[in-house]
């Protein structure tokens, strides 16, 4: 049966319309960013190479394809947020991502919150915001050993604050807070909903 698969090696091109990688591992986790640097200007930017990589301590990490605005902050300050790009904040999410040399917060008319932790800001019309403390940040490389311009920033989330209409019953309720992800393609996003959620526990 995989005989009939589609095969390609990325260096040598995929041969579709749109490269589907982005699409096949995925959708994946919007990292909607908070940054200043060092002189206290603020920076907001989204980036879909984003997860969470820990329990205890908690660790989030994002990659930048290209040293922007908010490694450098992150890695000069030592701090950033990450916060929860949800369906009603699609538009103003997207806007952040502008590569014009402007106040991301004052463009996409959203509301910068100083941390409480760090010295990072937060958005203050996200349902959910967590700071983070740098704890690595290191330039990707190929399977040669190769520099590649793409650049991942860690940090440990030392604080989460938490809009409590999301919490039911003691548990924060996923669904709730209609996060979006990134699907690939041209501008493909998906939202998270109960109607797709299924339940299903580890084996002992």
């Amino acid at each position: 049966m995989q005989n009939h698969y589609h095969f390609y090696e990325p260096l040598k091109g995929h041969g579709l319309r749109h490269d589907p990688i982005s699409s096949i591992v995925g959708p994946r986790v919007i990292g909607w960013i908070g940054t200043q640097d060092t002189a206290g200007n603020p920076n907001l930017a989204p980036y879909s190479f984003c997860n969470i990589f820990n329990y205890q301590p908690p660790v989030i990490a994002f990659s930048s394809v290209g040293y922007k605005d908010s490694v450098r902050n992150a890695i000069e300050t030592g701090v950033f947020t990450w916060n929860l790009a949800s369906r009603d904040l699609a538009e103003p999410m997207n806007q952040s991502s502008t590569m014009q040399a402007v106040n991301e917060f004052e463009f996409a008319q959203l509301t910068p919150i100083a941390g409480q932790l760090v010295a990072a800001p937060r958005v203050g019309e996200s349902h959910v915001s967590i700071e983070c403390k740098v704890t690595q940040h290191f330039q990707l490389t190929d399977h040669q050993g190769e520099a590649i311009d793409t650049w991942m920033v860690l940090g440990e989330a030392v604080g989460v604050h938490i809009n409590p209409a999301l919490i039911k019953d003691g548990i924060y309720h996923c669904a709730a807070g209609r996060p979006i992800l990134r699907g690939g393609g041209p501008g493909d996003y998906y939202e998270i909903n109960d109607d797709t959620l299924f339940d299903m526990r580890r084996p002992k």
